[in-house]
């Protein structure tokens, strides 16, 4: 089990104030499933004896036209020689946009990984890894490009082979 460092606190406490502020911010109206928003990403890499597949779905639900909080859930797999990782869990999302075209994120994920390594898989590691991104990205529409940085980066446990990661998100 996981014991939550004061970072780790800090993260939780601004992830929950997005959603809390979102929430409240939003107009008094019966329209939920019109603000509902779902989208994800897909990740496929190939390689000399490497093989990397990511899946995670979203939901957002647009609080108002600057403030949108939602979930999601992510899958990834990766074989690189004889290793091969397994990792999954879910996310918490915020997103606030001071003007349009540009787009502020907290994303709150708790992934459980299982790492085998050796011919058999015979040394294996199982744990959870909590990540705390911040994020800025450029939005046209419904697609927004950026970076991301993680603020609970471990380069002994992370599966992210940097804090700053860039992305592409996808919401229809």
């Amino acid at each position: 089990m996981t014991a939550f460092t004061p970072k780790a606190i800090l993260g939780i406490s601004i992830s929950l104030l997005f959603s809390i502020t979102a929430i409240t911010a939003q107009q008094t109206s019966n329209d939920f499933w019109n603000r509902v928003r779902f989208g994800g990403g897909l990740g496929l890499g190939f390689g000399n004896n490497t093989f990397n597949l990511a899946v995670s779905p979203s939901g957002i639900y647009q609080a108002s036209p600057q403030f949108a909080t939602g979930v999601g859930l992510q899958l990834n797999y990766s074989k690189f020689g004889d290793d091969k990782l397994l990792a999954y869990g879910g996310t918490l999302m915020n997103f606030y946009n001071p003007i349009p075209s540009i787009q502020l994120s907290t994303e709150l994920e708790q992934w459980r990984v299982n790492l085998n390594s050796g011919l058999d898989g015979a040394v294996g590691e199982n744990y959870w890894y909590t990540a705390l991104f911040l994020g800025i990205g450029y939005t046209n529409r419904n697609v927004t490009f950026g970076m991301r940085y993680d603020v609970l980066y471990d380069e002994n446990r992370s599966i992210y082979a940097d804090p700053f990661v860039p992305f592409v998100r996808v919401f229809f």
